[in-house]
C-alpha cells in the first residue's frame, strides 16, 4: 500500500477555501481582516437527528449548485434541548459547519426568541457573535417584553470558516442597585424553530485519495448522507459483498446522521458518486484507467464538473471486495490520484460482541475510552451536561441484578460552605440520583479543622462514588448524563465569581462483565437499536444476506441501507458478510439470515409463510395471531409476554405498495438461528430506512414486526418466542420456574412427594432396626 500522508489530507481544501475568500474579498473591493483562530466544537450527542430532520435533509454529498440554499434549524445543528439563558450573563454556543466542497456566498441567521419584562432596557440586550465577532445587538423593550419575537441577522461571509460557532449571550439586569445575580427575572428563551441560512456555490476540489472520506462522506455535514453506488457489471455476490463493506464504512462514519445509497447500472449520477468497475465495466462519459488488481481512484464526474467519482477497481469482483475493504480498514493509508492495494491481508476474525462502538463484554470500560478530557470537564455556574454515550450488547441479561456498576471518579471545586450543590446523575432523561458536593471546611473557618478536606494541586476536591445504574433505563443505545449543579452565592450585592470547575475522570469505568447474553426473540427493537443479532460479529461472519433471485434496485439500496445501519451500531465495516440468492439460502443454515425482497420477488416468503408472524389472505397479508392454545401453553412453560404491545389485534398490510414490514422469526433452516424479513418494494424502501435513522421512529420499532407507511411506525407482538443465548444453570433454573406459576407449583408439589418419600423410607428403615434390636433382646 501507498504510505499515508497526513498532512496532505486537510492542506489541500483548506488552502483553496482560503484561495476563494480571497478572490471574494477582493472582488468586492474590501480588504482582508484578521480574525481570531476558531477551534473546531467537540463532537456532538449521538441522537440529534429528529423526524423533521429525517423529513427535510437533502442530499450529503450532492455538489451545490451556484447559489444552492442551506436551511438548518437549532435541532439539526445539534441543539436537541430547550435553550434557556440565566443570570446576568447567560450564553449558549451553536455549532455549524462548512463542507469542503461547498464556498459561502451568503449567510444569515433567523433567531427566534423571547426575554423577560423585568429586564431594564437601558441595562439589558443580546448579543450575537460568530466565531468571537460580534454581528448584532438585539435591544430590549417593555413593550415587546414576554412575547415571541424575530430578528433576522446578517453574518458576513468572510467570517465562516471550516468549524464555527454563533453565541448567544444575555446581558439582564433588574434593578440599577445591588442584584442578585441568579434572580429568577434574568432570562431569555431562544426557540428551536431559529434557522441558519447559508448560500453556498461548488468548490472543485482536487483528485487525492488522502481527502477521503471527504468529499463523498463529510463529517462537517449534519444531514443525512446519500451517496451513490454505481455498479459498472452485474450484480454478483462479490460485487454486492464488497458494496456491503463501503455501505456499512459509510453507515459508521454517519453515525447519527444516518445514509442511504441510491443505485444505478452503467449511468453515472450528479454530484459524487462510488463506482465498482472491473476492465469489462462500460460506463457512459467514462473512461477507465489500467486496472491491474485491485485498486482505488479518484476522478472528475463527466456528468457534473464539480462532482467526484469513487472508483472501486478490479479485474474481477473478487477484487473489488479486497478493494473495499482496504479502504474500509485504513482509508488513510492512501494518497494520490490513484493506488493499487497490494499484499492485502484481512484481520482476523472478530470475537463476539466485541464491536467497536459496544461496551465490551469480557471487561471494564473506561469512559475515557469513549469521550475526551475536554469533553468531561465544565466549568461555570451553569454548565453544560457531560454527555457519554453507551452501546450496550442488546442481550445483556440484567434480571434480578442490582443494576450496571459504574465506578465513578470525579472532581470539583468545593464549595465556600454546605450548600446544596450536586452531581446529578441520569440515564437518557431518567434521573438515577445525586451525589452532593462537599464543602472545603464542613465544620467553619477555624483556625484548627480536623474536618478540612485534602484538596488537589489544582485547588479542585477529587471523590470516588459506586453508582449502579438501573437495568430497566438502560437500553441499546443510552446516554450517561452527569450535570454539575453549582448552588450559586445568593443574596443581593454579592459578586458572583464564575470561578468553579469540574470534571469526570476519564478512568472512571463502566463494567457488564459480569452479565450473561440471553434474550427472548424475536424482538425487532434489538435489531432496530444494536443490529442485532447480525452485529453479535463486528464484521458480520455469522450474518447472510438473501437477495430475491432477480433482484431489483429497490432490493439493492435496502442491502445496502440496512448494512448501513448495522455499520453504524457496531463502528465496523462488514467485512465478512455473504450475500446469496433465494435459490442458495439452504448452505448459509448456520448463520442469521437477513431477507430482503417483496411477497411476490422473494420465494422464501412463501416457502416460510408458516414461521413468518406474516400470512397472505388473497393479495393484502395479515398479521398471523396467536390462538388460545398457544397463550395456554405459554401459561405453562412460562413463555414471555408484553403487555405493552399488542399481540392480538386485527392488522393488514395494503396491497397499494406503501407499506413496509420488518419481520423477525425463527430460521426454519436452523434452531436458535434469527431470520430478520425485511419486505419492500420501490415505494416503500424509502419509509423503512427513514424509521430506522429517525429517533422518535426508532423507538416505535419492536416486537415481532413492524409495519411502516410513510411517517407512521406500529409494531406487534406476534409468533413463537425462542431464545438466543445461554445462562448459568441455577439462573437458568431459577428465571424459567420465575415466569411459569404452574411449573413452579408443580415443582413443589415434586419436590414435597419427593421429600415425603424419602421421610418415609427413613422411617420404616428405623422401623425395622428398632424391631430387629427387641428381638435380639
Amino acid at each position: 500500500m501507498t504510505p499515508p500522508r497526513f498532512a496532505h489530507r486537510r492542506v489541500v481544501p483548506c488552502a483553496m477555501l482560503a484561495i476563494a475568500l480571497a478572490a471574494v474579498s477582493l472582488a468586492d473591493g474590501t480588504s482582508a481582516q484578521t480574525r481570531p483562530a476558531v477551534v473546531p466544537p467537540p463532537l456532538l450527542p449521538a441522537a440529534p437527528a429528529t423526524a423533521a430532520t429525517a423529513a427535510t435533509a437533502a442530499s450529503a454529498n450532492t455538489t451545490p449548485v451556484a447559489g444552492a440554499v442551506r436551511e438548518l434549524n437549532l435541532t439539526q445543528l445539534g441543539i436537541d434541548y430547550a435553550i434557556q439563558l440565566r443570570g446576568i450573563s447567560g450564553t449558549v454556543g451553536i455549532p455549524f459547519n462548512v463542507r469542503a466542497d461547498e464556498l459561502v456566498t451568503a449567510a444569515s441567521f433567523r433567531l427566534n426568541y423571547a426575554y423577560s419584562p423585568s429586564l431594564i432596557p437601558e441595562l439589558s440586550h443580546l448579543k450575537v457573535t460568530v466565531n468571537d465577532v460580534l454581528v448584532a445587538t438585539l435591544p430590549v423593550s417593555h413593550a415587546e417584553a414576554g412575547k415571541p419575537q424575530t430578528a433576522d441577522i446578517p453574518i458576513d461571509r468572510r467570517l465562516i470558516t471550516e468549524f464555527n460557532r454563533i453565541n448567544v449571550e444575555l446581558i439582564g439586569h433588574y434593578t440599577r442597585e445591588c442584584e442578585d445575580p441568579a434572580h429568577t427575572s434574568l432570562w431569555a428563551r431562544v426557540d428551536a424553530s431559529s434557522t441558519l441560512k447559508l448560500t453556498v456555490s461548488p468548490l472543485k476540489l482536487t483528485n487525492d485519495l488522502a481527502a477521503l472520506p471527504q468529499p463523498f462522506f463529510d463529517r462537517r455535514d449534519v444531514r443525512r448522507a446519500r451517496i451513490p453506488f454505481v455498479f459498472g457489471g452485474a450484480d454478483t455476490a462479490p460485487m454486492l459483498e464488497a458494496a456491503g463493506v463501503l455501505s456499512s464504512w459509510f453507515g459508521a462514519l454517519a453515525d447519527y446522521r444516518g445514509a442511504t445509497f441510491p443505485v444505478s447500472h452503467g449511468e453515472l449520477p450528479a454530484g459524487h458518486a462510488v463506482v465498482f468497475v472491473t476492465p469489462e465495466s462500460a460506463i457512459a462519459g467514462l473512461t477507465l484507467p489500467s486496472i491491474q488488481g485491485p485498486g482505488l481512484a479518484v476522478v472528475d464526474n463527466p456528468q457534473d464538473a464539480s462532482g467526484k467519482l469513487l472508483l472501486v477497481m478490479g479485474r474481477n469482483p473478487a477484487d473489488l471486495r479486497t478493494a473495499a475493504a482496504a479502504l474500509a480498514l485504513n482509508s488513510k493509508a492512501f494518497a494520490g490520484a490513484q493506488a493499487a492495494v497490494t499484499a492485502f491481508q484481512e484481520p482476523p476474525v472478530r470475537k463476539p460482541y466485541d464491536a467497536p462502538r459496544w461496551v465490551p463484554s469480557d471487561r471494564a470500560l473506561q469512559l475515557g475510552e469513549l469521550a475526551t478530557a475536554a469533553d468531561l470537564s465544565v466549568t461555570g455556574y451553569n454548565p453544560d451536561v457531560v454527555r457519554v454515550n453507551l452501546q450496550l450488547p442488546p442481550d445483556l441479561f440484567t434480571w434480578r441484578s442490582r443494576g450496571i456498576p459504574l465506578d465513578l471518579q470525579y472532581r470539583y471545586t468545593p464549595r465556600v460552605r454546605p450548600d446544596q450543590s450536586t452531581l446529578n446523575i441520569n440515564v437518557n432523561d431518567n434521573f438515577v440520583g445525586g451525589l452532593p458536593l462537599r464543602s472545603a471546611n464542613p465544620a467553619g473557618d477555624r483556625w484548627w479543622n480536623p474536618l478540612a478536606v485534602k484538596l488537589m494541586p489544582d485547588g479542585t476536591l477529587a471523590e470516588h462514588k459506586e453508582v449502579i445504574l438501573p437495568p430497566l433505563a438502560m437500553g441499546p443505545r443510552s446516554q450517561l448524563r452527569l450535570h454539575y449543579y453549582f448552588e450559586p452565592v445568593g443574596g443581593r450585592c454579592v459578586p458572583q465569581l464564575d470561578n468553579v470547575r469540574g470534571s469526570i475522570d476519564p478512568t472512571s469505568k463502566i463494567d457488564v462483565s459480569g452479565f450473561p447474553h440471553f434474550i427472548a426473540m424475536p424482538e425487532l427493537a434489538a435489531y432496530a437499536n444494536g443490529g442485532f443479532p447480525f452485529s453479535r460479529m463486528a464484521d458480520l461472519s455469522d450474518t447472510a444476506v438473501i437477495l430475491p433471485d432477480q433482484p431489483n434496485d429497490a432490493d439493492t439500496e435496502t442491502y445496502l441501507g440496512l448494512l448501513g445501519q448495522i455499520g453504524r451500531s457496531t463502528g465496523y465495516p462488514a467485512l465478512r458478510v455473504k450475500v446469496g440468492r433465494s435459490a442458495e439460502a439452504g448452505q448459509w443454515a448456520d448463520k442469521d439470515l437477513l431477507v430482503i425482497g417483496n411477497l411476490q420477488s422473494q420465494s422464501l416468503f412463501t416457502q416460510w409463510a408458516d414461521k413468518m408472524p406474516l400470512k397472505r389472505n388473497g393479495n393484502a397479508p395479515e398479521l398471523k395471531l396467536r390462538s388460545w392454545i398457544d397463550n395456554a401453553i405459554d401459561l405453562v412453560i412460562g413463555a414471555r409476554t408484553r403487555e405493552d404491545l399488542p399481540g392480538s389485534m386485527q392488522i393488514a398490510v395494503s396491497d397499494d405498495g406503501r407499506d413496509a414490514v420488518l419481520a423477525g422469526f425463527e430460521s426454519p433452516l436452523r434452531s436458535g438461528r434469527s431470520v430478520i424479513a425485511a419486505i419492500t418494494n420501490a415505494d416503500s424502501k424509502e419509509a423503512l430506512l427513514n424509521a430506522l435513522m429517525t429517533p422518535d421512529l426508532l423507538k416505535r420499532v419492536q416486537g415481532s414486526m413492524t409495519i411502516v407507511r410513510d411517517t407512521q411506525v406500529n409494531s406487534v407482538l406476534g409468533g413463537d418466542t425462542y431464545y438466543v443465548g445461554r445462562l448459568p444453570p441455577l439462573t437458568w433454573l431459577q428465571w424459567h420456574l420465575s415466569r411459569s406459576p404452574l411449573g413452579l407449583a408443580a415443582l413443589v408439589i415434586v419436590l414435597a412427594l419427593l421429600g415425603a418419600a424419602v421421610s418415609y423410607a427413613g422411617l420404616q428403615i428405623r422401623a425395622r432396626r428398632r424391631l430387629s434390636v427387641n428381638k435380639a433382646k
